[in-house]
């Protein structure tokens, strides 16, 4: 639709995996014509078997849908000259070029930053890493679960101290969140190009990525305190922020941070008078100095009723709480289907799936989504939009320089 956000936006990708696939999906979502680039063996990410999303669903592969839906693919040897300068055509059309090859391979390749900008002034050149483009490790090979989860730190402040090896992340989790800053940094990038005519290099790394999301523990650690270890469950300074169990194993999050605004109204909900006239509770200090008796208390409180019929009961307390839930009940929870939080994807062949939609939406509404395209899907499209005849095409074909 002429409406979205980036639509005229051109982006080549020339990019691997998740991290950098997912940032370029996040344009495509908005209207841009993201074109990716695939080696004639195709994106490694498509035969990986992971969690029964991957090659091993037997069906869609939901990862590969995620990461590049709304794009075309064409597929082109890069180790040749021919498909070099192929390469080379499609960049003099984009406003973005997007990657997260390593910057030895990008030099090798002649796609270095210095040369792209300086052939193609007004181009955004984005680039995805590990572990930034200064340093000793700029050419080391990065993946969320090093650069991110292992290095970044969240194992390690994520870890109980009781726990012999760190805990896993889950699957992607620094390369959807660098995905959304590398996103944010070509959008501003546009900004800055369409006020000053110039383009931009932006970089993201997965270790920023996690620096920033861990900034809590990092501004402890500038200011000289040790972290706060993760321990399981504890008596908190304010008792009324941690999770209680109910009384079938499930968990509430209580998260009332002002404690004295809620603590009366709790207590008459819970029908707890006596707590509330306790001397040891009567304020966030007394509270605090009794905070192993207010947990006995809490607890014990919280394990006379099940998981719905605290819902129940705290729906009608104005303040802040969430249940813990599952995925399996995320996906049914009232707040993400009004919020269209889940997207469906129709197919040609009139086979639908779903799909996270994304945390951002304009005007009230999520990106409306697309599938992702097969491998090398519009190779002859794009040649043909380059001008090239049927002739050509096949010249192409049968050099090996497009499959």
């Amino acid at each position: 639709m002429d409406s979205e956000a980036f639509s005229g936006v051109r982006v080549v990708e020339l990019a691997q995996w998740v991290f950098v696939p997912v940032a370029g999906a996040l344009l495509a979502d908005w209207g841009a014509d993201v074109i990716r680039v695939e080696r004639p063996d195709g994106d490694p990410y498509r035969n990986l078997a992971t969690q029964g999303i991957g090659a091993d669903s037997g069906g869609v592969n939901l990862s590969v849908a995620l990461a590049n839906r709304g794009k075309r693919s064409v597929s082109i040897d890069l180790r040749t000259e021919r498909g070099r300068e192929l390469l080379d055509e499609l960049l003099a059309t984009a406003d973005v070029f997007l990657t997260n090859f390593r910057p030895a391979a990008l030099r090798r390749l002649r796609l270095d930053a210095e040369t792209l900008t300086r052939r193609f002034p007004r181009l955004v050149y984005a680039r995805g890493h590990g572990y930034g483009v200064r340093g000793p490790e700029a050419d080391k090979p990065g993946y969320d679960s090093s650069a991110f989860w292992a290095q970044g730190g969240p194992a390690h402040v994520l870890t109980p101290l009781d726990r012999e090896y760190p805990i896993s992340q889950r699957g992607a989790m620094g390369d959807r969140n660098g995905a959304m800053a590398l996103g944010f940094a070509m959008a501003a990038a546009l900004l800055r190009r369409h006020r000053t005519g110039r383009g931009s290099v932006v970089d993201v790394s997965l270790l920023a990525t996690a620096m920033w999301m861990l900034s809590s523990d990092v501004l402890a650690a500038l200011a000289g305190n040790a972290p706060v270890a993760v321990s399981g469950r504890g008596a908190a300074v304010n008792p009324l922020v941690g999770a209680y169990r109910t009384k079938d194993g499930r968990h509430i999050q209580l998260v009332f941070l002002q404690a004295d605004r809620y603590w009366a109204d709790f207590c008459e909900l819970v029908q707890r008078p006596d707590l509330r006239d306790d001397p040891r509770f009567a304020d966030m200090a007394s509270r605090a100095a009794h905070r192993e008796a207010c947990v006995a208390e809490l607890d014990a409180e919280f394990a006379r009723r099940s998981f719905g019929e605290w819902k129940r009961l705290l729906s009608r307390l104005d303040a802040p709480w969430a249940p813990v839930q599952s995925i399996d009940e995320l996906l049914e929870d009232p707040q993400v289907l009004a919020n269209d939080y889940l997207g469906t994807v129709d197919t040609e062949a009139g086979r639908t799936y779903r799909l996270p939609t994304g945390p951002v939406q304009f005007d009230q509404r999520p990106p409306a989504l697309r599938r992702a395209p097969e491998h090398g899907e519009h190779t002859e499209t794009l040649l043909l939009e380059l001008g090239y005849s049927w002739s050509d095409i096949a010249e192409l074909k049968d050099t090996g320089v497009v499959p």
